[in-house]
């Protein structure tokens, strides 16, 4: 219901700025560029299904394998004590709780092409515990809020395009990055539980997030004597090196357990297959009511007008060209990852507004994108309290990228 408000009301916005534009500003080409940019952007959807296809036909088929070779139990029994208190409704050694995990762990990694297919399997495997069919579990929400506080470690993505853009030090928005998703994914955690009353502050809890804090402060540490060009070159070696050890783990322990793997990849593959059609009306839906937003310039008569607000307050406006990087990130990661070049391009990669603009970029994720490919991947229409929670975490994900680049950089 959250997602049928948001989409009308990005259609009406649209529309209201638009007709401003034409009136005041005799802007006759407006309404061209609007009705142009569903025609792109249905294109573009369609084209990011069908893109996903073959990485979920694979990774689905994958997963099969380890789910039959007992792996993702493996895996589920790592992290049970720690996930039966934050998804109390999965029942234990549920396959859900590997899925979730590899889903997480691709995303840390930075591995999204990786982390789509395995999390919409996990949203699969929640939605068979789901008692309500078309309406959101705790279990679900839980999740898909978590995945969308982007808790990512290593941001090469953004320390590439710094570096094609002339930064001195590209590596220096590292830890800024790796400090504003770990505030962002704490508040998701935080306001989820308190929607679902799980408390906490018990003592497995705070073990594991206690043992995460310190895997993360010594990542940190050990980036922090790395080299830019050397960051890049562990980070993309350790990535993917883990990821082929556990696509080769899964097979040989099939095989150990006499698993017909081939038969096993066949099986997952199918579910791949179907899922990745099933999601081309839900993402089409999101990206047009994107592009239609963003073509009537209502994005930019809303930087406009808070750049207005700020210097009325007289509080620093040096952050405010960055913001369009976070409105637009919710609703498109490469339409925000093209603002953040552009924004480079335009006042140099070493600008505040750009170092903003980047921990920005690597410190939220695209909610709606999320929200719209996951719940629609198993036909949710209830979504509940999943996107104020998530976009709540986006937001801590915003202000604590402004403030932390203060820090680090005025």
């Amino acid at each position: 219901m959250a997602l049928n408000y948001v989409w009308v009301g990005f259609f009406i916005i649209s529309f209201g700025v638009a007709l401003f534009r034409l009136i005041f500003f005799q802007d006759y080409q407006i309404f061209q560029e609007i009705v142009n940019s569903t025609f792109d952007m249905s294109k573009t959807g369609a084209e990011i299904s069908l893109g996903l296809i073959g990485l979920m036909t694979f990774w689905l088929g994958i997963m099969k394998i380890g789910e039959k070779g007992g792996m993702i139990n493996i895996f589920a029994k790592l992290v049970g004590p720690f996930f039966s208190k934050i998804f109390p409704e999965i029942p234990k050694n549920h396959p859900a709780m590997g899925s979730i995990l590899m889903n997480f762990s691709a995303n840390m990694l930075g591995l999204d092409n990786a982390a789509t297919p395995l999390g919409l399997k996990a949203m699969k495997e929640l939605q068979e515990i789901n008692p309500q069919k078309d309406t959101a579990s705790n279990a679900q929400i839980m999740f898909l809020v978590l995945n969308a506080s982007s808790l990512v470690l290593i941001p090469t993505s953004i320390m590439a395009f710094r570096k094609a853009a002339g930064a001195v030090d590209p590596s220096d928005v590292f830890v800024p990055c790796l400090l504003a998703t770990f505030f962002s994914t704490l508040v998701g955690l935080v306001v989820t539980a308190t929607y679902q009353k799980i408390n906490l502050f018990q003592k497995t809890i705070l073990i594991y997030l206690g043992s995460a804090a310190a895997v993360i402060g010594g990542t940190l540490y050990y980036f922090t004597t790395l080299s830019q060009d050397q960051i890049s070159i562990v980070s993309s070696v350790v990535g993917n090196v883990l990821l082929f050890s556990i696509i080769l783990s899964f097979i040989i322990l099939a095989l150990f357990r006499k698993i017909n793997v081939f038969e096993t990849f066949i099986e997952g593959a199918k579910e791949g297959f179907e899922i990745a059609v099933k999601i081309i009306p839900y993402l089409v839906a999101i990206l047009v009511a994107v592009g239609v937003f963003r073509g009537s310039g209502a994005l930019d008569f809303l930087v406009e007008a808070i750049k207005h607000l700020v210097a009325f307050a007289g509080l620093d406006t040096g952050f405010v060209p960055a913001l369009p990087v976070a409105f637009m990130k919710p609703l498109s990661g490469s339409g925000a990852r093209g603002l953040m070049v552009e924004l480079m391009n335009t006042t140099g990669a070493d600008s505040f507004a750009s170092r903003v603009a980047c921990v920005i970029q690597g410190s939220t994720e695209t909610t709606f994108y999320v929200l719209a490919i996951y719940f629609g991947s198993v036909s949710i229409k209830k979504t509940r309290h999943a996107l104020p929670a998530a976009l709540l975490a986006e937001l801590a994900g915003v202000l604590a990228a402004i403030f932390i680049a203060y820090i680090f950089f005025k």
